[in-house]
């Protein structure tokens, strides 16, 4: 008779469960891959997730994205396609958690992670965490089960904490996590070349980073013209429409932009419409937020010709971007700048702030502008640039579709990730081979 030690049988049915059924788990604590954008807290990192998931499943990889179940009406499971599915798991209140607060329920949600691997016969041996709460997460999995981890900051809290008046209490939490996941996942993955550099000179120049960009839609985004979207938005073809996208959140420079615009020379043409699309809840950070702005828009005279569409969904949103002559981000900092990409693969070129990823997503002169972020001036000058010269307008625009196309689309972004993901299982199988047949010597 052979004995054949429980490890073993472990080591060789996780290999073999590795080998075949490429399971992949994607882990965003606080942003939901499936609730509507442009919801409170509900922005590029939602985008990123979602879209990722959705491409690696093309891919053959079957991917399960796990989240907090932030409402009791939410479904536990939503189902995007035969092997993409959200998973939403209860950790602390059935209801919205601001992000800064969610951190004290992260063992509850590893404890109802497990739960949910046990249930379904599952053991993932690969997590990709999303923002430092769900690092934190991954890295506990590390310890109980051997997972590997991969992981995106998407916001690092040693420049966030830089931009604001008044550091969160969570702060010293967050900074010792984003640094012990740095030095301790088996990979970092950085969306732009800045990104990796402020990881190495703020965070830790220990640990293993690749740079793989996030991506956008280029069949859903171009896919309309500037006639056909203004026709749809019932905009004058001769206005010329400055846009804005993302969450009001002071961080992300919306007063800039509206201070920009008053100052503008384009302004005294008489042909001006801004745009500020993106949800909010009234009494929430949002909703103070976009109270804020609308105050400093009626002290500025500028309400006749500025609009508030509310938070524009995935339908509409390509109608807005190819409408636009201009979309501005004027972020205080953007480890990557989703919204840039999405204009620019509508072929509108952009403006935004030099900071951070932006600079790697807008070439300035090429495919838009970039301005020193909260320089109202400055950006009122760029803006004025594009709008003033039509033709270069349109140059810039077909430039920045072509660098979308051949760098930031998000089967080329999955593919990478993939390659990435194979590479680690491989080497986990080739371990656990070699352990194997150690052990059995």
């Amino acid at each position: 008779m052979i004995f054949i030690s429980p490890h073993l049988v472990k080591v060789f049915y996780k290999t073999m469960n590795s080998a075949t059924q490429k399971h992949v788990a994607l882990i965003s604590v606080h942003g939901d891959p499936a609730i509507e954008i442009g919801k409170e807290e509900a922005g590029g990192q939602n985008v990123y997730v979602r879209q990722v998931g959705k491409a690696l499943a093309k891919l053959g990889w079957q991917v399960d994205m796990f989240t907090r179940k932030a409402s009791r009406e939410q479904s536990s499971i939503v189902q995007h396609s035969s092997n993409c599915r959200t998973i939403r798991l209860v950790a602390g209140p059935e209801e919205f958690v601001p992000r800064d607060n969610i951190f004290g329920y992260a063992p509850e949600f590893v404890q109802a992670f497990l739960d949910f691997q046990q249930q379904n016969g599952i053991e993932y041996g690969l997590v990709h965490t999303n923002y430092w709460i769900s690092s934190w997460v991954g890295m506990e999995l590390k310890k109980i089960q051997g997972s590997k981890q991969v992981h995106t900051y998407h916001s690092l809290g040693a420049i966030k904490y830089k931009s604001v008046s008044t550091i969160p209490l969570i702060a010293k939490t967050r900074l010792s996590v984003e640094k012990a996941v740095l030095e301790t996942a088996e990979r970092i993955v950085a969306t732009s070349p800045q990104e990796k550099e402020h990881m190495r000179s703020l965070v830790s120049t220990k640990g293993n980073i690749d740079i793989i960009p996030c991506g956008t839609d280029i069949k859903r985004f171009g896919s309309i013209d500037r006639q056909q979207a203004r026709e749809s938005l019932e905009i004058d073809p001769e206005t010329n429409v400055v846009l804005y996208v993302g969450r009001f959140d002071q961080r992300k420079g919306i007063e800039t932009l509206v201070r920009a615009v008053a100052q503008s020379k384009s302004r005294s043409q008489g042909n001006l419409k801004l745009i500020i699309g993106g949800g909010s809840r009234p009494g929430q950070s949002d909703g103070i937020e976009r109270d804020r702005i609308e105050q400093i828009i009626d002290e500025l005279g500028m309400r006749d010709f500025t609009i508030f569409p509310g938070r524009l969904g995935d339908k509409i949103l390509p109608n807005y971007y190819a409408a636009a002559n201009v979309c501005v981000v004027p972020s205080y900092y953007e480890p990557f700048g989703l919204v840039a990409i999405e204009a620019m693969a509508s072929g509108t070129p952009v403006v935004a702030s030099d900071v951070g990823g932006l600079q790697f997503t807008v070439i300035s002169e090429e495919t838009g502008l970039l301005a020193p972020p909260k320089d109202d001036a400055a950006f009122a000058a760029a803006i004025d640039r594009i709008l003033m010269n039509p033709a270069w307008q349109r140059q810039l625009g077909q430039a920045a579709r072509k660098r979308v196309e051949t760098k930031f689309s998000w089967d080329g972004v999955a593919a990478q990730l993939s390659r990435l993901y194979s590479q680690l299982l491989e080497a986990e199988n080739v371990a656990s081979t070699a352990q194997t047949a150690a052990v059995s010597a």
